[in-house]
C-alpha cells in the first residue's frame, strides 16, 4: 500500500505517517525510486497508534506496547499492563496537581478587588 493510499484509508496525513515511521511505530519497505510501501495491515496499526495516542500515551510508550496490541479494537495483552498503569498513575498525579493549582487560583480570584472596591465606593 502506498503512503497516499494509507493516508486516505486512515484519515492521517502522509506527513504524520512518516512521523510514525520515524518514531518506530509504523514500518514500510522501499520499492523503486525509494517509494514507501506499507503492509496490508497498516491501516489497523495506524488505528492502534491513534487509539493509544488518544489515551495520552507518548510515542515512546506506544512503541513498547505495539507488540502487545491485537485485533482491530485494539485489545491489549497482559504485556501492556505495567506501561498502562505507569501512565495512568502519571495522569492521576497531573490531575491532582491541576486541581491544587485551580483551587489556589480560585482562592486568589476570590480575594481580588476592583479599583472601585478599594476606594470604598
Amino acid at each position: 500500500m502506498k503512503i497516499g493510499d494509507l493516508a486516505r484509508a486512515t484519515g492521517v496525513s502522509p506527513r504524520l505517517l512518516r512521523y510514525y515511521e520515524e518514531q518506530g511505530l509504523l514500518t514500510s519497505h522501499r520499492v523503486g525510486r525509494g517509494h514507501r510501501r506499507y503492509a496490508d495491515d497498516a491501516p489497523v496499526v495506524v488505528g492502534h497508534i491513534r487509539a493509544l495516542l488518544a489515551a495520552g500515551l507518548p510515542t515512546s510508550a506506544i512503541r513498547q506496547m505495539l507488540p502487545c496490541v491485537e485485533g482491530p479494537g485494539p485489545e491489549l495483552n497482559h504485556c501492556a499492563t505495567a506501561t498502562l498503569r505507569e501512565h495512568l498513575h502519571g495522569l492521576d498525579d497531573r490531575i491532582s496537581t491541576l486541581r491544587s493549582a485551580r483551587s489556589a487560583l480560585a482562592g486568589l480570584l476570590a480575594t481580588t478587588t476592583t479599583p472601585a472596591e478599594r476606594q470604598g465606593s
